[in-house]
């Protein structure tokens, strides 16, 4: 299965973008289309994104409109809607959180409002220079945004976020984090990469921070970006060496080692109301397990 927010179709034209004039004429053709982000909050139609002819947006003059991509030639953008009380273009559509429309969307509309979603977010956060602290301009259709007193160039971020199911024999290790909406739910262990580590150096940190276990092998698996705000989910295994544990009780407050089987029949629906749930498909959290019980 298609790991929900990847496969984005778009040709995003990075060559062409860095020229105004043909941003410009994309954003004049009787085509193009724009995706209206509200709160951090794409616009639905029904069950794909909702994106609308110009005429119909009447957005402010000097809204954040970002050159998403080119699909089969048309030009796609996002525009920023004003921070109003109640959401606009009543009747249009309906502004959907960005995790609960990965549940109804269809995949390539998934990726698309994620990469509208983050980059709306981006320019909203990153409105000085972070040199300076003087005003920048959005430039190359959305993709810099460049200071026009120091002449400091910024670029959008992606926070490289490492997510992890460790493994023994037949058994995978999964946690509670403090932090989980549904006392539950148990998942994979997930940490920021930090400066001047690489991916396998962070999964052995985290893990040893967070469930004080020593792994040996680390094998990448899948990767997935996740819009909350801009991070990049990259998935991996790790053999863990021992089945001993111990957690660290401040952001981890459980954790279980889940056989193939026991696994299986949560993830089939067969296992019910026993006090655990698995993460859901819409996270890579779900595709490591499935992958890994399948395997």
């Amino acid at each position: 299965a298609m790991l929900s927010v990847t496969g984005n179709p778009l040709d995003r034209a990075s060559a062409e973008r860095a020229d105004p004039d043909w941003v410009s004429a994309q954003r004049a053709r009787p085509d193009a289309r724009f995706l209206p982000i509200w709160q951090a909050k794409p616009l639905l139609v029904g069950d794909r994104a909702g994106f609308l002819e110009a005429s119909r947006l009447h957005p402010e003059p000097d809204a954040t409109c970002i050159f998403l991509g080119l699909r089969e030639g048309q030009p796609l953008f996002a525009v920023a809607m004003a921070d109003s009380e109640e959401p606009p273009l009543a009747g249009l559509g309906e502004f959907h959180d960005m995790r609960a429309a990965a549940f109804v969307l269809p995949d390539a509309d998934t990726a698309i409002a994620g990469q509208a979603k983050a980059l709306i977010d981006w320019h909203r956060r990153h409105r000085f220079c972070a040199q300076c602290g003087v005003g920048t301009t959005a430039k190359d259709g959305g993709y810099r945004r460049l200071c026009p007193a120091c002449g400091a160039d910024h670029y959008p971020r992606t926070d490289p976020v490492v997510i992890m199911l460790p493994i023994f024999g037949d058994a995978c290790l999964v946690g509670r984090n403090r932090k989980f909406p549904n006392a539950a739910l148990f998942s994979a262990f997930a940490g920021f990469v930090e400066q001047g580590e690489t991916v396998e150096e962070a999964v052995r940190r985290e893990l040893a921070e967070e469930v004080g276990i020593t792994v040996g092998a680390v094998r990448y698996h899948a990767s997935q970006p996740w819009p909350f705000p801009s991070s990049l989910m990259i998935g991996c295994y790790a053999d863990a060496l021992s089945r001993d544990f111990t957690i660290d009780g401040t952001e981890i407050v459980e954790a279980r080692w889940l056989t193939k089987a026991e696994a299986r029949a949560r993830l089939d629906g067969v296992l019910k109301d026993d006090g655990m749930a698995l993460p859901v498909p819409i996270a890579i959290a779900h595709h490591l397990i499935k992958d890994w019980v399948e395997g």
